[in-house]
């Protein structure tokens, strides 16, 4: 993002709700100073909820960076869902759950180009819990990756997870799009998660636990040998 200006800073998707918080402001503040001072506190944090800064991602090809700031919740290996066209085999999912003061938007994980695009509705149970990736309303991605390692041309499922009170989720890019790594590809309104289904192989570079933010945080090296990261509490 070039442009440093507040206008810039807001994701596009939040003016409206900024908008009903400022007029739910203006409106408590007839009723006295504490009432005028929770709509403030409201209208502060839509504004911080839909921040949309900038970030400087790592480009060095082969690089699997987060497409989502939070915290990983859970890392398995696991069989993907058929529509994500990522065949029969167990790959390795990484899950990043996104609290409400959590950026909420989405970037590429990777350099490539956009193969798949599903939408399928469902349930809003926590999105910490292993079973949201199934029950849960979604959006998912799968990007034919490109670049100079081993795995060009296989593809890497991203997938957009609606939480507790998360009730939207927005996609912004259309199938044959290229995308570079860490570029914005969508938003989630509230708590909700992001799924990552590595390739076959790749092993993670994060932890259970760890803080990651979206663009920056490197998540797996396709051209290392590194074997898989273990961490704990200290």
């Amino acid at each position: 993002m070039k442009n440093n200006s507040f206008l810039s800073y807001i994701h596009p998707a939040g003016w409206p709700f900024i908008g009903i918080a400022a007029l739910i402001a203006v409106l408590l503040s007839f009723f006295g100073g504490v009432a005028l001072m929770f709509g403030l506190i409201l209208l502060a944090w839509v504004v911080y909820f839909f921040r949309n800064p900038a970030r400087v991602t790592p480009v060095r090809s082969g690089l699997v960076v987060s497409p989502a700031d939070g915290r990983v919740c859970l890392i398995a290996d696991v069989v993907p869902e058929a529509d994500l066209g990522l065949g029969e085999e167990p790959r390795t999912r990484i899950s990043i759950f996104l609290n409400v003061f959590d950026v909420h938007v989405n970037r590429s994980p990777v350099d490539g180009e956009v193969a798949y695009i599903g939408y399928r509705a469902g349930k809003f149970v926590n999105a910490s819990l292993d079973k949201a990736s199934v029950d849960n309303e979604r959006n998912a991605l799968a990007i034919t990756m490109s670049g100079e390692h081993p795995y060009a041309g296989q593809k890497i499922g991203v997938v957009q997870i609606a939480g507790l009170i998360a009730r939207r989720i927005l996609c912004s890019v259309v199938l044959s799009q290229k995308l570079q790594a860490g570029e914005r590809f969508g938003l989630i309104r509230f708590g909700s998660r992001t799924d990552v289904y590595m390739p076959q192989g790749v092993k993670p570079l994060v932890c259970v636990g760890q803080r990651v933010l979206g663009g920056e945080t490197i998540l797996a090296d396709m051209t290392s040998e590194e074997p898989r990261r273990v961490g704990e509490v200290r």
